[in-house]
């Protein structure tokens, strides 16, 4: 699923070329994921910007492949949808009459950090109706918000000891995902991953998008995306939160 598109910088009155390419293996954490390059296009030639050892992924989680953009968006936003598996378990995994959803529809745009371009990765404004309230309480299906001053740990879990943690630490830039004991990772030894992300400066709030078997989490900035599949035995009840929060 390769693709093109011709991004505005943020903040800026120019707009830089993104090249887009969809690979297995070789993903951060394993198997399949979506690499890109920043740089400028003439209509026959692609020049990447950054130096061959600098490697660029939409998202850092295990679950987040095949990415396609869509042409001529309203408001001319670039909108980006993926398919929320990995082939190294995708044929395996708990779930019977289907093989995963798609994850939910991203707008794209970029931002500088240092001398390197990245793509900046939103949840589209259309998905907040459909949702519903942000909400501090867990159910199947919701949006959590966490406002933080520092580092932090975000648990979700069940009355069966199942649980997801999420981790940020400021001074390293980094968000995780653990989901090691996240339910039944039992299916495939590439399944329990801890996967983490570069944050690219302070992070002042994460969205944590949960749905039956799939975590979703955003830098409300736009920085980074992680995108994870779980598979509790029972819905996660229980939220805890530690570390500097507001």
């Amino acid at each position: 699923c390769p693709g093109r598109i011709q991004i505005p910088v943020k903040g800026k009155k120019k707009s830089k070329w993104v090249l887009i390419g969809n690979i297995n293996p070789g993903g951060p954490f394993g198997g399949s994921a979506t690499q890109y390059f920043v740089g400028s296009f003439d209509g026959h030639k692609f020049i990447c910007d950054s130096k061959p050892n600098v490697t660029k992924w939409i998202d850092y989680g295990k679950d987040f492949y095949a990415m396609v953009t869509f042409s001529n968006a309203p408001y001319n936003r670039h909108v980006a949808m993926a398919w929320m598996s990995n082939w190294q378990y995708s044929m395996v995994v708990p779930t019977y009459q289907y093989r995963s959803a798609n994850v939910l529809p991203r707008e794209l745009g970029l931002f500088k950090d240092g001398k390197e371009f990245y793509v900046n990765v939103r949840p589209a404004k259309e998905i907040f109706s459909a949702i519903g309230k942000k909400t501090d309480k867990l159910s199947d299906v919701c949006e959590l918000v966490v406002d933080l001053s520092g580092d932090a740990k975000v648990s979700l879990s069940n009355t069966k000891g199942e649980q997801v943690i999420l981790s940020y630490n400021k001074e390293k830039q980094t968000v995780g995902v653990d989901r090691t004991k996240s339910g039944n990772v039992s299916f495939s030894k590439d399944f329990p991953a801890i996967t983490i992300a570069p944050t690219h400066g302070k992070v002042k709030q994460l969205q944590i998008f949960l749905d039956k078997s799939s975590i979703e989490v955003f830098d409300k900035d736009g920085r980074f995306s992680l995108t994870n599949l779980v598979f509790p035995s029972e819905p996660y009840t229980h939220m805890t939160v530690e570390g500097k929060v507001k």
